[in-house]
C-alpha cells in the first residue's frame, strides 16, 4: 500500500472531493438492500463465520503467482490512473490492484481486510484511456463504499452452493443468501459507476465504456443515444408476462443490464445531487458515525416510491394502482396480462368468451 498522493493526471481540470462520504454517490436501492440483506436470517451468523474463515492471505498469493501486479514498473498507464482514482476520491490507502487474462471484460474488487482491485486483459485492450478511467474511478469507489467484503463473500458461497448441492435443503439455505447478495450488488454497481463519473467527470467517457462492454469495440456502429433508447424500451415495453420474465433473467447476474446502468447514470449525472457534490456540497466521512438510520430508511423508501410512480415497466405501474386503491383488481389483472377483452367489458361472468381468446377459451384450433 503507498499514499494516495497524486497530480491531476487528465490534460483537463477535474474536481476533487476532501474527505468525501461514500453516502455522497450512494444510490439509495443499495443501502436499502444491503440493510435487508444484513436482516436477512442467518446472515449475521455466517458473515461472521466467512470473514474469519476465508483464506484472504491465499487470494493474494494467487493473484500475485499468476496475474502481473501493477505498479510503476507494470501497466503503468493503470497505476496513474488508480492513484489519480484515490486522489479524486480521497482514499487514503491505494490498493493493491491486478491485470489478469482473460478475453472477457470484466473487473472486480474483493479482499476482507484490504481490497484488491481485478481487472481483464480483455477489458484493458477494449477500452480507451477515459473510458477505462470511469472503470477504474468505479472499482475505487467499490473499496471506499466497502463492497469488497460481501463481494468477497458472495464468490465464496456461490462456489459453496455447486459444492453442496446434491446436500437435501443445504442449496436452498445457501442460494437463499446468494440471491439476497446478487440483489444487493447488482444495487451497488449504480453506486459504483457514480463514483466513477465522479473520477472521470466525462459522461461521455462512461456511457461508451458501457456500450463497449454491451457491444464491443465498434463505436462508429453505436450510438448514445440509440443505446439509450433501448433501456427506455426494455423499462417500458410488453406486458406483466414480460416484468416476470426480466425478474427471472435478472436473478442469476450480479450486475444490472448494461443499457439501464447507462439511462440510470445519465439520470443522476443531469441531477441537481450531482451537482451539489461538484459544487462542493457533499457528506464528509467525519459526519459518517452522526448519520441517522431512519433518515437512510426514509431516503430509500422515498426513491422506491417515486421510481414506482414514473417507471413505465408494466408490473411497477400495477403496483403504483393497487397503492393508489385503483378498483376492479382482477380486470386489470386480466388486462394487462392477456389484453383487454372485446369490447372493454368487464361484465357479468367471467368477462371472456372462447371467442374473445380470454382465459375462457379452450386453446384448440377453430375448426
Amino acid at each position: 500500500m503507498t499514499d494516495s498522493s497524486s497530480e491531476n493526471v487528465p490534460g483537463r481540470h477535474r474536481t476533487r472531493f476532501p474527505g468525501i462520504s461514500s453516502r455522497a454517490y450512494e444510490h439509495p436501492a443499495d443501502r436499502s438492500a444491503l440493510v435487508a440483506l444484513r436482516k436477512l436470517s442467518g446472515f449475521d451468523t455466517v458473515f461472521k463465520a466467512l470473514s474469519g474463515l476465508l483464506p484472504e492471505r491465499s487470494l493474494r498469493l494467487l493473484f500475485l503467482s499468476d496475474s502481473v501486479r501493477v505498479s510503476d514498473a507494470q501497466f503503468a498507464h493503470l497505476h496513474t490512473m488508480l492513484r489519480d482514482a484515490c486522489y479524486i476520491l480521497d482514499l487514503e490507502k491505494v490498493p493493491q490492484m491486478y491485470v489478469t487474462q482473460d478475453p472477457k471484460p470484466n473487473a472486480m474488487c474483493i479482499g476482507l481486510d484490504e481490497p484488491i482491485i481485478m481487472v481483464t486483459t480483455g477489458l484493458v485492450e477494449l477500452l480507451d484511456e477515459e473510458e477505462m478511467r470511469a472503470v477504474v474511478g468505479h472499482e475505487v469507489g467499490h473499496a471506499l463504499s466497502g463492497h469488497s467484503v460481501y463481494r468477497t463473500i458472495l464468490l465464496f458461497l456461490t462456489n459453496l452452493a455447486v459444492k453442496v448441492a446434491w446436500i437435501p435443503l443445504g442449496n436452498v439455505a445457501v442460494m437463499a443468501i446468494v440471491t439476497a447478495l446478487r440483489e444487493w450488488f447488482r444495487k451497488s454497481e449504480l453506486s459504483a459507476d457514480r463514483a466513477g463519473l465522479l473520477v472521470g467527470q466525462d459522461l461521455q467517457a462512461s456511457m461508451r465504456g458501457l456500450m463497449k462492454i454491451a457491444g464491443g469495440n465498434h463505436l462508429h456502429e453505436m450510438n448514445v443515444d440509440a443505446f439509450l433508447e433501448q433501456a427506455e424500451e426494455y423499462e417500458a415495453g410488453g406486458d406483466l408476462r414480460d416484468s416476470v420474465l426480466k425478474i427471472l433473467n435478472m436473478l442469476p447476474r450480479t450486475h444490472p443490464f448494461t443499457t439501464v446502468r447507462a439511462a440510470e447514470l445519465k439520470k443522476w449525472a443531469e441531477s441537481r445531487d450531482y451537482q451539489r457534490i461538484m459544487d462542493g456540497h457533499y457528506p464528509r466521512r467525519t459526519e459518517d458515525k452522526d448519520t441517522s438510520v431512519t433518515d437512510s430508511f426514509r431516503e430509500s423508501a422515498s426513491h422506491y416510491a417515486d421510481s414506482v410512480r414514473s417507471s413505465k415497466d408494466p408490473l411497477m405501474k400495477l403496483v403504483g394502482d393497487i397503492a393508489g386503491g385503483a378498483g376492479d383488481l382482477g380486470g386489470r389483472l386480466r388486462d394487462r396480462f392477456t389484453g383487454p377483452s372485446a369490447g372493454g367489458h368487464r361484465g357479468g361472468g367471467n368477462g371472456n368468451s372462447p371467442k374473445d381468446g380470454g382465459p375462457g377459451t379452450t386453446g384448440q384450433p377453430e375448426g
